[in-house]
Parts: structure tokens; C-alpha cells; sequence
């Protein structure tokens, strides 16, 4: 049996799996991420962390979404893994982890989880794409994972999970796709998202790649100010903190609360596939 913690964080749920004996046998590794996050039959998740050794940091991280792809950074994630690393002994309350995405410094004060990330890339604002035959006007930024970001004035209103879905399979974001975020600005610190996540495929309850995104690009836009609190889906706020030049963003901070939700062994029942 696989030992594992499921944890929180601001509403995304993770299953965390310690692999750095190398001993998790499982076979096929993104059908058994897809098996075990699939709610319902399974664990369920938004997505599978399974942490490595790292000869660079503390440890190194493999990063699954919900449909079994690998992708590069998950920032609510990262923190749920900074806070597992920091229970399991594998760090203290400083740590580094390596991801695809570059490596991240964490520090852990009881449930609370701080994240710095590595600079973003590939700032577009102000583009226009076409949906549903119309013009859409869209802002774009990479945080570790590509995110676009859309403001609207009527957030609770929006049909996130269609209007998000036509963005992430646009064609301007293909092979890879993007994830997609909707913003209402509240005042100079105050903004509030819905995301519709790549590799979820659907609305989640929070996403801190996209709440960086959407941060930095609200600043860029000049409405708003660091240090910003994110209010999204879950109910819980998220607080980003980051230094903007002309020439971009330095010091970028993910801040936010994560929980654990339980500790178990997951039975080969939960993750093989009736034959």
C-alpha cells in the first residue's frame, strides 16, 4: 500500500506521495494519476505531487494535474508540498524544491506558506483574439505555467467554465494550451478571480499561478498596487507580494494558508484498473 497525505490549499485539493526511496511501483505514472484523482472512485484530487531526491535542494517535485499531464509549476501546490516536505522532515522551515519550472524558496509558519517564484516571461497585454466570432480582449504572462487573464465587471456572473474552456483550447495557445483567468479589481489592493484550469478542465476553487498572473498584470495595468490580496472561489485570499520595474517583475511572493486534510495507505484498489 502507498502511503499518502491529501492536503489543501485555498481550496485546491493534492494528493502527496514521499518517492524519494523510489520504491513507488505503480507502473503507468499518469493513468495512475488520473485513476487516483478521479472523484468519486478514488482519492480525488486536483492534482498528484510525488517529491524526489533533489542533489541541488531539499528535494525535487514531479507535478501531475487531475487529467495525468506533467506540467512545470503549481503554486498553491508548491505550497501544500513545502508544508508535507516541512511535516516529513525533509526540510525545515526554509526550504528550496526544484520544479521544471525553476527552483523554489519556501517558508513555513505553522499552516501558513510563503513561496518565492521565479520571475515570469512572456508579458503580452491588451491582445485580441477572436471567440465565438466576436473580438476578446486579452492580457497574457507565464508564472510557471502560461496564464491568460481577462477582466470583467460582473465576476459572480460569468460563465467561467465556457468562456474559459474557448480559451484554453484557442488556437493562439496550442500545441501546450493555457489557463484562463477572470478578474474583478475591488480597489488598489483588492482583486477578486475565478480560473478555469488547464488539465483540471474545469473551474477550481483556487489557483496561485493565476492569482500571480493576474496580480502582476492588474499592476501592469496600473490598477492596482503590491501587496495584493486574491480572493478567490474557495472564500479564502491569497496575498501576492512582488517589485515591478519597467522592465518587468522581480521578487514575486505567493502567500496563503494550506491544510491537511488526512493521512492514509492507498489500497492497489484505488488506483488499478479493472481488467
Amino acid at each position: 500500500m502507498i502511503e499518502f497525505y491529501k492536503m489543501s490549499g485555498s481550496g485546491n485539493d493534492f494528493v502527496l506521495i514521499d518517492n524519494r526511496d523510489q520504491t513507488l511501483a505503480v507502473g503507468d505514472v499518469p493513468e495512475f494519476v488520473k485513476t487516483v484523482c478521479a472523484r468519486g472512485v478514488s482519492v480525488g484530487a486536483d492534482g498528484l505531487i510525488i517529491l524526489e531526491n533533489s542533489d541541488k535542494v531539499d528535494f525535487r517535485w514531479r507535478f501531475f494535474n487531475a487529467d495525468g499531464s506533467e506540467v512545470e509549476m503549481c503554486g498553491n501546490g508548491g505550497r501544500c508540498a513545502a508544508r508535507f516536505a516541512f511535516l516529513k522532515g525533509i526540510g525545515g522551515e526554509k526550504l528550496s524544491f526544484e520544479t521544471v519550472a525553476g527552483i523554489i524558496d519556501a517558508e513555513i509558519k505553522d499552516d501558513l506558506v510563503k513561496l518565492r517564484l521565479t520571475d515570469p516571461h512572456d508579458l503580452q497585454i491588451n491582445q485580441l483574439i477572436t471567440i465565438e466570432d466576436h473580438p476578446f480582449e486579452v492580457n497574457s504572462i507565464n508564472t510557471g505555467v502560461p496564464h491568460v487573464v481577462h477582466f470583467v465587471n460582473n465576476l459572480d456572473q460569468y460563465d467561467v467554465f465556457k468562456i474559459g474552456r474557448l480559451i484554453r483550447y484557442h488556437k493562439l495557445y496550442q500545441p501546450a494550451g493555457t489557463n484562463a483567468n477572470f478578474v474583478e479589481v475591488i480597489d488598489k489592493h483588492t482583486i477578486r478571480i475565478r480560473t478555469y484550469e488547464r488539465g483540471v478542465e474545469d473551474e477550481t476553487l483556487a489557483c496561485g499561478t493565476g492569482s500571480v498572473a493576474s496580480a502582476l498584470i492588474s499592476s501592469w495595468k496600473g490598477l492596482i498596487e503590491s501587496p495584493v490580496d486574491v480572493r478567490v472561489k474557495s472564500g479564502e485570499v491569497l496575498k501576492i507580494y512582488f517589485t515591478k520595474t519597467e522592465k518587468g517583475f522581480h521578487n514575486i511572493y505567493l502567500e496563503g494558508r494550506t491544510r491537511v486534510v488526512y493521512q492514509g495507505l492507498l489500497w492497489d484498489e484505488a488506483y488499478k484498473q479493472n481488467t
